[in-house]
């Protein structure tokens, strides 16, 4: 592949795609070849990443090449959140053999998952990045979840979740558990 992406080289064209929240500019090029194992056209978009080519691939003949790069960098965040899903919140560590159980415990991480990143939507400014990563501003996952930390062992957090006499009926962790079950 990457001697294929040389030999067209030459036909490589600039294109604005929105990639990670911002319009970036992407060296590219495109061919339609025939795949053997699968037997049948496809697309083949190389995209010039920072040293080295990089090949996208699809079966769908109609998408532009900046429609390919777009879907493929909306599918890397979807990896990356269950990423966070499976490591971060603790999806992958049920050790449960019920299949209801192995459920409910994926709805409550999922739910998890949702309230931090409702969360962060919230907050005024960006949290500082724990692990610096150059060349990167935004904050990860891991940054939300330790403000929450922090947020919860604070002396006001009494204050803005205090423990009512009477329970409420519509709170929102009622909402979101029934929505759970």
């Amino acid at each position: 592949m990457t001697d294929r992406a040389h030999a067209l080289r030459q036909q490589t064209a600039a294109y604005q795609v929105n990639l990670y929240g911002k319009v970036r500019e992407v060296l590219a090029v495109e061919k339609t070849v025939m795949l053997k194992t699968l037997k049948c056209p496809i697309k083949v978009v190389w995209v010039f990443r920072k040293t080295q080519w990089v090949a996208l691939f699809t079966t769908d003949l109609d998408l532009s090449v900046t429609q390919v790069i777009e879907y493929y960098g909306a599918r890397w965040k979807i990896e990356s959140g269950f990423k966070e899903l499976k490591q971060d919140i603790g999806s992958q560590k049920c050790q449960s053999r019920n299949a209801q159980a192995v459920i409910n415990h994926l709805h409550f991480c999922m739910m998890a998952t949702t309230v931090t990143w409702m969360y962060a939507d919230r907050i005024k400014a960006d949290p500082q990045r724990r692990h610096k990563v150059k060349g990167r501003t935004s904050f990860a996952f891991s940054d939300v979840r330790r403000l929450i930390a922090e947020a919860s062992l604070s002396e006001d957090f009494d204050r803005l979740c205090h423990k009512p006499t009477n329970p409420m009926k519509n709170s929102l962790v009622t909402v979101l558990l029934r929505m759970v079950a």
